[in-house]
């Protein structure tokens, strides 16, 4: 199972049209944690999309490709990109750039996007939300499989017999799609055989089995071979030292951002209470001990079978040398266990 990072870039609202100091120093960060993660041999490192004042990251590839040259094995993925509201033939470019930079270790993780923010940003409707990811993930799909493009659409204008470049260095861009919980994006992904990545931020992790049965399922009737699909898990987390340490230290933030993505979706306010039921063993947050961490990540591997874990970092106002801490925590602790309990 490979082991990785995932972060949005969380920082605090400037308010400001320019000298934007405090994103700066975030941007540092997420370039010195990605390296750290690639130091301690961790397996992947993801960036995800936002255009919100509380995250820094609205362009993963260029994040990406500044990553790309501090890192040597890691790979670099969006977490997600959000493809409904993007251009398909300059994403592909921009991750086909990013791949060239890093020598053959990007991904492309798509998704519809939880936050919808970017869709009157770039002109598009919220009522077209299923429609438009559909239309521009098969003009993706295309593109990464054929130099030359010929496309016709209803939400962008055709092209005929033009090629796409630059080509990337491997032989075709690895695509993911990410879910959070819709049977219908479920399907999708088995149907067209792509990669699977599953967001469980609430809710116990055993409730989302038959969302898997339901993916593996849909790949077996489309012809695909469902034992050959990679599966990841995408959860939020945090490792201290202690069990006690990791929740004192992360329930600030955690409470913070879940109180203010509440207030907009109609959420009741995150109590402490909550806050420790959802991080006991069988709850969706990996939030605790390394041992705690360990045992998590085994006992969802029993459930799911899945072939990599993205641990979503929150930083808040936690500072980045626990974070740093934590990351190495990962990688020098967590993810030999693992690896040694799984036969790899």
């Amino acid at each position: 199972m490979e082991l990785g990072i995932s972060t949005f870039g969380e920082v605090q609202p400037e308010g400001v049209a320019g000298k934007a100091e405090q994103s700066y120093l975030r941007m540092q960060e997420i370039i010195e944690e990605a390296k750290l993660a690639d130091a301690v041999g961790l397996d992947v490192f993801a960036v995800g999309e936002h255009h919100r004042p509380d995250f820094v990251i609205s362009a993963p590839e260029v994040v990406l490709g500044a990553i790309a040259t501090v890192t040597k094995n890691i790979r670099l993925t969006s977490s997600v990109i959000v493809l409904s509201s993007a251009d398909p033939v300059r994403t592909f470019q921009q991750f086909a750039t990013v791949d060239l930079l890093s020598g053959g270790r990007v991904e492309i993780l798509a998704g519809r996007g939880s936050f919808t923010e970017s869709y009157p940003l770039f002109g598009y409707n919220l009522a077209d939300y299923d429609a438009l990811f559909e239309e521009k993930l098969n003009m993706l799909l295309q593109i990464n499989q054929q130099e030359t493009l010929t496309w016709k659409g209803k939400f962008r204008a055709p092209v005929s017999n033009r090629g796409v470049y630059p080509r990337p260095y491997q032989a075709a861009l690895p695509i993911w799609l990410a879910i959070g919980g819709t049977p219908a994006s479920a399907v999708r992904a088995g149907r067209l055989n792509l990669p699977l990545t599953l967001a469980i931020l609430g809710g116990r992790p055993s409730q989302y089995v038959q969302l898997i049965n339901l993916y593996r399922q849909s790949a077996q009737t489309a012809g695909h071979d469902p034992a050959k699909l990679p599966l990841a898990i995408n959860s939020q987390f945090y490792v201290a030292d202690s069990s006690d340490q990791a929740a004192d230290e992360f329930f600030p933030s955690y409470q913070v951002l879940m109180n203010r993505v509440g207030k907009e979706r109609g959420w009741s306010p995150l109590t402490r209470e909550q806050f420790e039921y959802l991080r006991m063993p069988e709850g969706p947050l990996f939030v605790g001990s390394v041992q705690e961490i360990i045992d998590k990540l085994l006992y969802q591997h029993q459930l799911f079978n899945n072939t990599r874990f993205l641990a979503q970092l929150v930083k808040g106002y936690i500072t980045h040398d626990k974070v740093l801490h934590a990351i190495e925590l990962f990688g020098k602790k967590i993810a030999p266990a693992v690896r040694e309990a799984l036969g790899k």
